[in-house]
């Protein structure tokens, strides 16, 4: 009897682990890359639920958002990541920031928001380069149509092209606010080891604990593969090439990122057919190592394990983006995945209100 409680028990718990952390064919594959730890269709939603840019800034730094597990400088605690503001004209560009150091910071993504001359108003977010690779580029969406990774490609790309969509946010409460009387700039205080009161750092999560908490985060459901591409809209493209040009860069991360140190897996196989030759499988990279010079799989490093456990997501392979000569994008062609979902606003409450994080202080990293 007692044997046959330990045998249901045992596999009980085995099919409850892989409901858990198992990827499905649904799951689009993982960058592995340290933008897994801050999913931008989850910033996305909650900067349009936000009432204002200081109240995106507050709820994405909360441990109980859930959103940022970013970790840049490797000390297994999740950075704060700040929100700076640039204007001009009827366009918005707000870019997340990374203090890596007291030298160093590290654009992370940026939102762009503009209203056109017919007053419609359409929003962009693109993860900076060094974090989810080149052309990663998200947008609302009115249909239930998405793409995969736009840094990769399976060994049987089908290629077809299409018109990006602009979807029209006006109710979005963060698009009502900027282009309110009422809105307000906000410059943030904070600087690396100075934080709001509200910050305490906290311990980061396995990647696959994290993906699989955020992956129905917002109204974005599923990963499911279509050929749609999103580029940056006409309307935006002044903005980005404005901001590529001011881009911020971290040299810890660039060492990071080319010795393996974001979700480094020895041993792995790789199931997202991204061990190619190690080139062909990332569209719009042509800069990365060929001919698997930079595969993990390579046997080119003895690091066994990465700075935190990776749960369920062991079979993941990485390749390891080249940091020399890299050009900043501009952004304007090149694949994007975007998900379902419809605005991403509408639904899951308002906005995020306490924490508080102005000018009335802060505090040190604790």
């Amino acid at each position: 009897m007692k044997k046959f409680l330990f045998f249901f028990l045992a596999v009980v718990i085995s099919l409850t682990s892989q409901s858990i952390f198992s990827q499905s064919g649904d799951d689009a594959p993982a960058l592995n890359l340290p933008g897994d730890n801050l999913d931008l269709y989850a910033v996305l939603t909650l900067f349009q639920k936000s009432k204002t840019i200081e109240d995106f800034e507050t709820a994405l730094n909360k441990k109980e958002t859930g959103i940022n597990n970013l970790d840049l400088n490797l000390d297994k605690k999740v950075d704060f990541i700040k929100v700076t503001t640039t204007k001009k004209d009827n366009s918005f560009t707000f870019v997340l920031q990374d203090a890596v150091s007291k030298t160093e910071t590290q654009d992370v993504a940026v939102i762009l928001v503009n209203k056109d001359k017919n007053g419609k108003v359409s929003i962009q977010c693109v993860g900076d380069e060094d974090l989810y690779g080149k052309n990663y580029v998200i947008e609302p969406k009115s249909t239930p149509a998405v793409t995969a990774n736009p840094a990769y490609q399976g060994s049987n790309p089908v290629t077809v092209s299409a018109p990006a969509t602009t979807v029209v946010v006006e109710s979005a409460p963060i698009v009502q606010y900027v282009y309110s009387p009422a809105y307000v700039p906000y410059y943030p205080p904070y600087y690396y080891g100075y934080y709001p009161p509200y910050f305490a750092a906290f311990t980061v999560l396995a990647v696959g604990i994290y993906r699989h908490n955020n992956w129905y985060h917002g109204g974005y459901y599923g990963g499911h593969y279509s050929r749609n591409t999103v580029i940056i809209n006409n309307n935006n493209r002044n903005s980005i090439n404005h901001y590529n040009n001011n881009r911020n860069r971290s040299n810890t991360v660039a060492n990071n990122n080319r010795n393996g140190n974001y979700g480094n897996r020895a041993g792995n196989t790789g199931v997202s057919n991204r061990m190619s030759n190690g080139s062909g499988n990332r569209a719009g990279v042509s800069d990365r190592a060929s001919n698997g010079a930079g595969n993990r799989g390579s046997g080119v490093s003895d690091r066994s394990s990465v700075n935190r456990p990776s749960a369920g997501t062991s079979d993941r392979s990485f390749d390891r983006p080249s940091t020399s000569n890299r050009s900043s994008s501009n952004f304007n062609s090149g694949g994007g995945r975007t998900r379902s979902g419809g605005s991403g606003f509408s639904g899951g409450g308002g906005g995020f209100h306490g924490g508080g994080g102005g000018f009335g202080g802060g505090g040190r990293r604790r």
